[in-house]
């Protein structure tokens, strides 16, 4: 208890980030620490911007892909946060995940290759290829495939025996955004395109189960499948969460997130607790906040990091959440300064942070 202390321990003042004028660089911001919510931190974070996180669903072993190139694998245990291993891509990682098994990560880039890598033997492969960037892919042990979603316009299944895909589907867009809960696949793609797939039967029929737009007005940003696979959540660039049921579209709603009073910023992720139904969302207003779709409310908001935080999730048991802060892209390639911080924490959660509030009519102001 006293080492878990410890790491959950009180934010450091000063420390890596601490004061300072960024690095000594003329014109650069000042440099503050992003553990403004008294956070483990991941040692030995990526070199550049962080673009995906992902837990093992065995054990606490997260990995982190990254704009220089890499995936990083490191083991959370009580006494400490461990670097277990890194391996590279030729171009910026923009998506990384994990089989049901822990055993094998898969990564898809701007190398536009589908890679997996073996944890127990090192042993790496290329799996897959696509005509431009893969922006996600996920490991379906239900199926023995891995579903890469491509800015190539099409979603590729591979069985990594053959170079070849087993199956292309083509989108009307880019994927911007994915997510799988077997049976149900969902992808969000440029132009507010949302497609439903019901995996169980895509060797039947290769169609969408639906296919539409997304009700929010602006860019998809992220889609995360609820646990019970009833439907999804959509975060968009303009500070609005969607909430979508595939079947019972009555209960559908939207509210508003992550915005103050004169500046919106987008939702980077969202992430469902794995046992309560309620879930995370973070943004480019570098907070972190966990609500409740079925009473709709707020159930508890995070202190602002300082900076973007670009990926959150819940790992498999839900009492620990891991976030991602480093710059979002969001202000084009002249907001990305090298001495914005680059860091992954893990939030100890505590039950009554996640566990829906019953009867209350707090509503969340749609």
């Amino acid at each position: 208890a006293a080492a878990a202390a410890r790491m959950f321990g009180q934010p450091q003042t000063g420390g890596l980030f601490g004061g300072g004028g960024g690095f000594g660089q003329p014109g650069a911001p000042q440099v503050r620490d992003p553990n403004t919510n008294g956070s483990a931190v991941v040692p030995n974070p990526p070199d550049d911007g962080i673009s995906a996180l992902a837990w093992s669903p065995a054990a606490n072993i997260i990995a982190a892909s990254s704009w220089d190139k890499s995936v990083r694998i490191w083991e959370v245990s009580p006494t400490g946060i461990m670097a277990k291993l890194a391996y590279q891509h030729e171009a910026p990682v923009l998506c990384c995940n994990f089989s049901k098994d822990g055993q094998r990560v898969v990564s898809g880039g701007c190398d536009n290759k589908v890679k997996m890598k073996v944890l127990a033997t090192q042993q790496e492969q290329q799996i897959g290829q696509h005509d431009a960037p893969v922006k996600e892919v996920f490991v379906v042990d239900e199926m023995n495939m891995v579903i890469s979603g491509s800015w190539d316009k099409t979603l590729r299944f591979w069985n990594c025996q053959q170079p070849t895909p087993v199956a292309t589907l083509n989108l009307p867009e880019r994927v911007y955004s994915m997510d799988v809960k077997f049976p149900l696949l969902v992808v969000g793609c440029a132009d507010r395109h949302v497609l439903v797939y019901n995996l169980q039967n895509i060797q039947q029929n290769q169609n969408p189960y639906k296919n539409g737009q997304s009700t929010l007005k602006m860019q998809t940003r992220t889609i995360s499948c609820f646990p019970d696979k009833t439907g999804y959540a959509v975060g968009s660039i303009e500070g609005r969460c969607s909430i979508a049921y595939i079947e019972d579209t009555s209960k559908n709603f939207a509210f508003k997130c992550h915005r103050t009073n004169d500046e919106i910023f987008a939702v980077n992720s969202i992430d469902f607790h794995p046992t309560m139904g309620t879930f995370a969302t973070c943004g480019g207003d570098g907070t972190f906040v966990f609500w409740d779709k079925e009473n709709r409310q707020r159930l508890k908001q995070f202190t602002s990091c300082n900076y973007p935080i670009v990926s959150g999730k819940f790992n498999a048991p839900g009492d620990m959440y891991a976030y991602a802060t480093s710059y979002d892209w969001s202000k084009g390639h002249e907001g990305n300064h090298p001495s914005l911080p680059k860091s992954i924490m893990i939030h100890k959660v505590l039950e009554d942070q996640v566990k829906p509030k019953q009867g209350s009519n707090q509503r969340t102001r749609r």
